[in-house]
């Protein structure tokens, strides 16, 4: 038996070799110009209102802060994992998935940006529930604001939390200092309960030393060193993209070449997560335990009639105790497009095969839908292949969705709304929102043609989808001998989720200390007790969140896309209400939210029932549930409204007078 090294550390061992301290090197020098910045931020604090300035910036951001905090927050750890690994399983067809990403700006902030502004500067609103609490002039109405944003925020922070640590952990993978640093910590937590079950001890490692990072200079710097790690963050995302796809192009042959490749591949057959799987038996039995890990290839006999190998790779890490030669149910997946297995068995010297071995009683599944017949081109065209849906990935009416999806639903992200709240004026927003439209075509488009054309240079990632982008930068760089490139590259995928995180942190900080204690409990608090209270609550928070991603949950771009969703179908409503709508009042508004919120939740809910997961939502008339969610919640929203009394003629005049507020 020959195992050579393993394939999830063979990519990353660039990094160890002559350039391997440039990637530590790298990234300690990023995270110490983030604690200078958090540090300068915090010099700020001390000569201005610390509400203000820690949650809010002093309303005072110009265009590139705005514009690049803005862009920086939503382009989230799910543009830089989630959203490639959507890429790289059902290809060409993501361009129209994303495609009104671009206009998003043009939605989010010229449709409420303004208006936002003004109503949050006449009311002296800080929070996205202060603006509802003071439109409606409604505390429950303000407290239920607050739990949702609670919620659906916690959520999505354990996500990026996880996203960040696998991003970290390929970049630090191979470096001597790193591997010897999770051994340690390995044998430290091998009998303490919960830690000792995280998936590896350098996810582990990286965890703590991500986690640790962000929360600290968050909770020192507050807004205003989110909104200038943000633009920095911003810059290093676009120009990571900027590099990796001439690298991409040409390594794959350029982009007729990868698309003629892209139509003739045929989607792999996986095995079930219940059951199924393979028959792994050695030739003869080892003295020790052996390790099979993830990302292992298996090959085996030709099938009767073809001149095909059967070419597997493991998805879930297993081992033969020693002594014994089979193990049974080994999750995989096979190859069926020939140009791909031939790559792989060409490169047979530089990856992780499992020699010595057969493979027998082989239960796989196909696609539902892409390989009826080894169907080829669903790569190429709509709807794309899906493993579970035999309408596949985006037929028409997901399209659409997806469409409002980001457009529309972008409006309704209170942490959008917060950096609406805190430019410093009109002329600001205009540029911004060209500055912003233009940043995102930099960012999305060509992250489509860099990770099509990774499905001709990486076969086999379905396993492992969300490390296709660490992964793909690596092998970029090692391909041209610049490994410490590839410190750069990851830093963008990197960078997208610290200034997320810093953004979910504020924003869920804010809600407990401003809206829940300040507002309701405390509301002659002193200064001091705020500022220790917001410390307190955003450590307590990321820390929280911290551990929960130590055991995290998997489908992370699913669990963006249905925390965004959320978002939207409970805020866009009572926000559009109350920005425009004279006659609205807090009935309305909250039967907006609750509705808007009841009838997404529900759609997610019965999914898990009639589909078998919780990220694979029922869809109404084929429709994704935040059509029917924003539907439900405009409409319960104006009958609400309409059966119940007006506001007072005093609430009215506050924020629809005619003289315009300064903006």
């Amino acid at each position: 038996m020959n195992l050579l090294f393993d394939i999830n550390r063979s990519l990353p061992l660039v990094l160890a070799e002559g350039g391997s301290n440039a990637a530590l090197v790298s990234f300690l020098i990023y995270t110490a110009a983030v604690f200078v910045l958090a540090a300068l931020s915090n010099r700020l604090l001390k000569s201005k209102s610390f509400m203000s300035e820690y949650f809010l910036g002093s309303r005072g951001l110009g265009v590139w802060a705005f514009a690049l905090t803005f862009a920086a927050t939503s382009s989230s750890g799910g543009s830089f994992t989630g959203f490639p690994s959507k890429i790289y399983t059902h290809g060409w067809v993501l361009a129209l998935w994303i495609g009104s990403y671009m206009v998003v700006p043009i939605c989010t902030m010229g449709l409420i940006g303004k208006r936002l502004n003004q109503v949050a500067r006449r009311s002296g609103s800080i929070t996205v529930p202060d603006v509802i609490r003071d439109r409606f002039h409604s505390p429950m109405l303000g407290l239920m604001a607050v739990s949702l944003i609670v919620f659906f925020m916690s959520i999505n922070l354990v996500a990026q939390f996880k996203a960040g640590s696998l991003i970290l952990q390929t970049l630090l993978d191979g470096v001597t200092v790193f591997e010897s640093a999770a051994g340690s910590l390995s044998h430290a937590v091998s009998e303490i309960p919960y830690l000792n079950s995280a998936e590896s001890p350098e996810y582990l490692l990286c965890l703590l030393v991500f986690g640790i990072a962000v929360i600290l200079y968050t909770t020192y710097g507050g807004f205003h060193a989110v909104v200038w790690t943000d633009v920095m963050q911003g810059i290093v995302m676009v120009i990571g993209v900027i590099i990796m796809l001439p690298l991409a192009i040409s390594q794959a042959g350029g982009l007729e070449h990868t698309t003629k490749l892209m139509a003739k591949m045929t989607p792999p057959r996986i095995s079930d997560d219940a059951k199924g799987g393979v028959t792994l038996t050695l030739n003869k039995p080892q003295d020790e335990v052996l390790h099979i890990d993830k990302g292992t290839w298996i090959t085996d006999e030709p099938i009767p009639n073809s001149k095909v190998p059967l070419l597997f790779r493991v998805t879930r890490a297993t081992e033969i105790p020693a002594g014994e030669t089979t193990v049974n149910e080994v999750k995989v997946l096979q190859l069926t497009t020939l140009d791909d297995i031939k790559r792989v068995l060409g490169q047979r010297e530089t990856e992780d095969f499992l020699e010595g071995v057969r493979v027998s009683n082989i239960d796989l599944k196909a696609y539902a839908y892409g390989e009826e017949g080894a169907q080829q081109g669903t790569y190429v065209v709509g709807p794309g292949p899906s493993p579970s849906s035999s309408n596949g990935f985006l037929p028409f009416s997901l399209a659409i969705s997806f469409f409002f999806m980001w457009a529309i639903s972008g409006t309704g992200q209170p942490a959008n709304m917060v950096r609406l709240m805190a430019f410093k004026d009109t002329k600001t927003l205009q540029r911004s929102i060209c500055t912003v439209a233009i940043y995102y075509t930099l960012i999305y488009f060509p992250l489509v043609l860099i990770f099509c054309c990774a499905r001709v240079l990486l076969p086999g990632m379905e396993g492992d989808p969300d490390s296709i982008m660490p992964k793909m930068a690596v092998l970029l760089t090692e391909n041209i001998q610049m490994g410490w490139l590839a410190g750069l590259l990851v830093a963008a995928p990197f960078a997208a989720v610290m200034s997320t995180v810093d953004s979910f942190l504020l924003l869920i900080s804010s809600a407990w200390v401003r809206d829940v204690y300040q507002r309701n409990l405390n509301p002659e608090a002193s200064e001091r007790t705020i500022k220790l209270l917001s410390y307190l609550v955003t450590f307590v928070v990321g820390t929280a969140a911290m551990i929960v991603a130590i055991n995290p949950p998997k489908f992370l771009q699913d669990i963006i896309v249905y925390v965004g969703s959320g978002l939207a179908a409970s805020f866009l409503a009572p926000i559009i209400y109350g920005l425009y709508w004279r006659r609205v009042n807090a009935a309305g508004a909250m039967g907006a939210m609750i509705g808007g919120f009841s009838v997404h939740l529900a759609m997610y809910v019965t999914g898990y029932f009639v589909n078998g997961s919780f990220f694979k939502p029922y869809q109404l008339f084929n429709f994704d549930p935040i059509i029917i969610g924003l539907s439900v919640s405009f409409i319960s929203g104006f009958v609400v409204t309409k059966l119940t009394a007006p506001p007072s003629d005093e609430l009215v005049k506050k924020y629809f007078y005619t003289a315009k507020a300064k903006s």
